[in-house]
């Protein structure tokens, strides 16, 4: 078999649908193409010599990043960098706002695919290596968005499904045992049926108030399973499993069926990974708590936790949770039984021990913060500095067709780098911009303004008891 590293080469035979591959005596022609010296060469405009004009392939029209940079008006690239920077941070930020009704505590098993396919080298330095890496980034940005949520990893391989690391919320032991997966590599053939019956089995004491979750990260295009997986997926269902995959080679049917019975009809939850970028925004994309769909699941109901303080002590003791001599950890708020690390379940009565911190991390899922507005050169004179961080803004132009430009430019970003809040009405820069967003969950000038008394976010401006449904 030729390899596939290789250059495609025109030749003759195509007339008749054979197409060879050479390598040797490769060279490149004046039009960027790979061309040989004999018949089957092609001119700079994809035809060939003597001969009427033939259809370019796709591959052929490629279209490179570097083709978008154009010098600035100081003959530098900078601006045009710092353009395509900030147009990148504006489309991450561009999400829906709309308050809904989400699961903030998650039980979720992530299966990562550990067969011979990881082994291709379309993603560097291979898929296998790509994907435990992003494993390791989604494993931390899943617990930084849910802290009070569970997680476990399982992998298949040989058609067998492997447990990794068993349900817990310590993203510690996570990352060491995905980490040990370095020094494999993956073989076999993956088994979907085997790997969806060990995530039923390992989430089937997961407790009713909190959701019940799947990602699958899967690379081949095949699945050796042992019985009828529609049966599995029917299950699922019955369970209330949702199910989501990030596919790396192309869309497998059965993962469409699969994605689509498990979410009431939604096939957003399958995507498949264009390159290694994208690859990663589809799995931390499912670190957000999905939506409640149901009526049962939404129906209020409480749920009690403890909320222990961190003690230290003269001689280091037995924590209950991983039997090992430490000299701090919390007490349980009912029973005092001693763990080492919080969130987690206490070993003796089963109690949820948190920090009200961690309870304050999630609650932002519920009432986001609203995505803020361009300001036009028209309303950019307010504000000479960002608010929050005091970097200069650039000044207003001094041409008025300039002026009347729109606040919006055509990669989206701002005309006038300012976003305003569209509660208080403040400028900031879109470095502010994102750190609010995505790190903060609120507007500083709202919460600087604000009554005393009255919680407010830029979103929800009120200050409501919060109910885990």
């Amino acid at each position: 078999m030729a390899d596939s590293d290789e250059d495609y080469i025109a030749t003759d035979d195509e007339e008749i649908g054979a197409h060879n591959i050479s390598k040797s005596g490769r060279h490149r022609g004046a039009g960027g193409a790979a061309a040989t010296g004999g018949s089957g060469a092609r001119s700079k405009n994809g035809s060939k010599p003597g001969g009427g004009a033939q259809k370019r392939e796709r591959w052929e029209d490629i279209k490179r990043s570097w083709d978008n940079v154009v010098e600035g008006e100081d003959g530098s690239l900078s601006s045009t960098v710092a353009g395509l920077l900030e147009a990148g941070k504006r489309k991450r930020l561009l999400k829906d706002t709309t308050p809904l009704q989400r699961g903030i505590i998650r039980h979720l098993i992530l299966i990562l695919d550990l067969s011979s396919a990881m082994m291709e080298k379309d993603f560097r330095p291979t898929r296998y290596l790509l994907s435990l890496r992003y494993a390791c980034d989604f494993v931390r940005e899943y617990f930084e968005q849910n802290p009070i949520s569970q997680l476990g990893v399982l992998g298949m391989r040989d058609g067998l499904a492997v447990r990794i690391s068993d349900l817990s919320g310590n993203p510690v032991d996570h990352i060491e045992a995905i980490g040990k997966l370095r020094l494999d590599e993956g073989k076999g053939a993956p088994s979907l049926q085997n790997a969806l019956e060990m995530s039923r089995a390992a989430l089937f004491h997961a407790p009713s108030h909190g959701t019940r979750e799947v990602v699958i990260v899967f690379g081949a295009l095949l699945s050796s399973d042992p019985g009828d997986i529609h049966q599995t997926i029917s299950h699922l269902v019955e369970d209330k499993i949702r199910v989501s995959v990030v596919g790396l080679s192309a869309q497998v049917a059965v993962c469409r069926e699969l994605c689509k019975r498990t979410n009431a009809g939604d096939e957003g939850v399958y995507g498949v990974a264009l390159d290694d970028k994208h690859f990663r925004e589809l799995l931390l994309d499912t670190t957000i708590p999905p939506v409640t769909r149901s009526a049962k699941m939404s129906a209020s109901s409480l749920l009690m936790m403890g909320f222990p303080s961190r003690m230290v002590e003269k001689t280091a003791s037995l924590c209950a949770c991983h039997s090992t001599l430490t000299k701090g950890g919390y007490l349980c708020s009912r029973c005092s039984t001693k763990v080492c690390a919080l969130p987690m379940e206490c070993p003796a009565c089963g109690l949820t021990l948190i920090l009200s911190t961690h309870l304050a991390r999630s609650y932002h899922h519920l009432f986001p913060l609203k995505n803020w507005v361009e300001v036009p050169w028209k309303a950019a004179s307010k504000s000479t500095h960002c608010y929050a961080c005091q970097i200069p803004f650039p000044h207003p132009p001094a041409k008025p067709e300039e002026l009347s430009a729109p606040a919006k430019t055509a990669t989206g970003t701002s005309v006038s780098s300012r976003y305003a809040c569209t509660i208080c009405h403040n400028h900031f820069c879109i470095d502010c911009d994102v750190f609010c967003h995505e790190t903060l969950y609120n507007c500083p000038a709202c919460q600087s303004s604000v009554p005393k008394g009255r919680i407010s976010n830029g979103a929800r401006g009120r200050s409501d008891p919060m109910e885990v449904g």
